[in-house]
């Protein structure tokens, strides 16, 4: 990619050091990229308010995301797979769509075809130097005969006309943003995202006006946060979103450590370890309670770049937050065990900020 440069709507927002830090760090990246094909694209299970569906999961390569390219988040990397330049034409866009929709044909069934598509760009779906008003409008048709939409975008390009488009066409439709945290000062800190949690409360009215929903993506154990205050923020964030009306889904999504980023150079100083399994796992059970459904997917799970306990119980503890997903029963947790807990707890009773990590 190019070397990242802020924009006049990235000035003067999130933390300046953080930004030219991570524009450092991402302009080492020299790899380019095919406009007219996705980043990823793969066939899933996923849980939804209306039951569990097989799901069409696209990542489109658009330009990148324009906060990552300001500086932007300490864990992402995602900016580093986009395309050269900043922009992706309407024409190469759908290309890309329909080599997912290929790959779709190629891995269903008889000809069967996913009740769901989540659409993400590792940005903003529905920011229109990404994704442009024409394109965002294609997509929709060419979906318009699926039952539910996912996609991706921070909160201030969340309008009620940009979903409609969606909704309209009678897609139950859900925005996934990613808020990270509900705690304005570990967003803010940690992270290096600019906007507040009321702006999140903003947005999920917006996508209601439109008649769709939201998804919130949390992110466990941010830089610079030690297991226990990690866990513990989790928790809250968790509760506090379930509560914000048209908050239908929590989605918790532990850290992994990703090339070209701040969390990269503090994993390889020595001063990050991604979060253990085990607290997935806690968080999952303790908030089974809320009214949302809460789900989590450990990206490089039981690998020592993901969320990992000790190597021999990873696999095991990994199927079961799976399986936790899906059924949303909490008994799974009761059937993987290890002695590698007792590490674990130890961590939670003594790692703070300023000695951390106390194990590998």
């Amino acid at each position: 990619m190019s070397k990242p440069t802020p924009e006049v709507y990235e000035r003067g927002r999130g933390m300046d050091a953080h930004n030219k830090v991570m524009r450092d760090i991402r302009s080492q990246k020299q790899k380019t990229y095919d406009p007219h094909e996705p980043t990823r694209v793969w066939i899933d299970e996923d849980n939804t308010p209306d039951g569990v569906y097989d799901s069409l999961t696209i990542i489109l390569n658009t330009g990148g995301c324009r906060w990552a390219r300001a500086g932007g988040c300490t864990m992402c990397g995602y900016v580093a797979e986009s395309v050269e330049g900043g922009t992706v034409s309407h024409e190469a866009l759908m290309d890309q769509i329909q080599v997912c929709l290929d790959h779709e044909a190629e891995h269903m069934d008889d000809g069967e075809t996913a009740g769901l598509i989540k659409i993400y760009t590792s940005g903003s779906f529905l920011d229109e130097r990404e994704v442009p008003a024409e394109t965002r409008d294609a997509i929709a048709e060419t979906f318009s005969d699926r039952d539910r939409m996912v996609v991706e975008s921070l909160p201030d390009f969340v309008t009620r006309e940009k979903l409609e488009d969606f909704t309209d066409r009678g897609i139950e439709t859900d925005v996934a943003i990613g808020l990270e945290t509900a705690t304005d000062r570990v967003r803010h800190d940690c992270v290096n995202k600019y906007f507040d949690f009321a702006d999140f409360e903003a947005a999920c009215d917006e996508a209601a006006a439109a008649g769709g929903g939201v998804k919130a993506y949390l992110l466990m154990k941010p830089p610079f946060l030690s297991e226990p205050e990690a866990l513990e923020d989790m928790k809250s964030s968790i509760r506090r979103c379930a509560a914000v009306d048209n908050c239908h889904t929590v989605s918790m999504n532990p850290t992994n450590v990703q090339r070209y980023t701040m969390v990269d150079e503090l994993f390889f100083n020595g001063g990050y370890r991604p979060p253990w399994l085990w607290s997935v796992a806690d968080a999952l059970r303790d908030t089974v309670d809320v009214d949302a459904i809460v789900v989590s997917d450990p990206v490089g799970g039981g690998q020592e770049r993901g969320a990992h306990n000790c190597g021999e119980c990873d696999e095991l503890v990994f199927k079961a937050v799976k399986d936790f997903n899906l059924r949303q029963d909490p008994s799974v947790f009761e059937q993987v065990s290890c002695e590698c807990e007792a590490t674990w707890e130890f961590v939670l009773e003594n790692e703070t900020s300023y000695n951390m990590p106390l194990v590998r």
